[in-house]
């Protein structure tokens, strides 16, 4: 495994957001859903795709708070424009498993 410094640590800016909205994503190429978070008002509402269908379906995402890397440039992802990257780590079977503070923070919160 490589080191990095602690300013390459703090170059990666990852924020705590709240989903707002979340809707199947029909047109990706492996099954995933769209989803808006808010991550207040620094940065306002964010748009991403996640493969996270294994564990989540678009009904029980909104309100969840996730955490995601907000610094990364925008990727288009077939006709959707996914601006951050919510974060999440495999299961045993590879399924994608979100990560997310286990008590509310405010929105927008950077990981320290």
């Amino acid at each position: 495994m490589d080191t990095i410094t602690f300013d390459d640590f703090m170059a990666v800016d990852v924020r705590a957001g709240t989903v707002t909205k979340a809707e199947p994503f029909p047109e990706a190429r492996k099954p995933a859903i769209k989803l808006w978070v808010d991550f207040g008002g620094e940065i306002g509402v964010k748009k991403s795709s996640a493969q996270i269908t294994d564990h989540y379906s678009p009904d029980g995402l909104v309100g969840r708070m996730v955490m995601a890397v907000v610094n990364f440039p925008p990727r288009q992802i077939g006709p959707f424009m996914s601006e951050v990257l919510v974060l999440g780590f495999p299961d045993a079977y590879g399924a994608i498993v979100l990560a997310g503070p286990d008590h509310d923070v405010p929105n927008g919160a950077r990981m320290a």
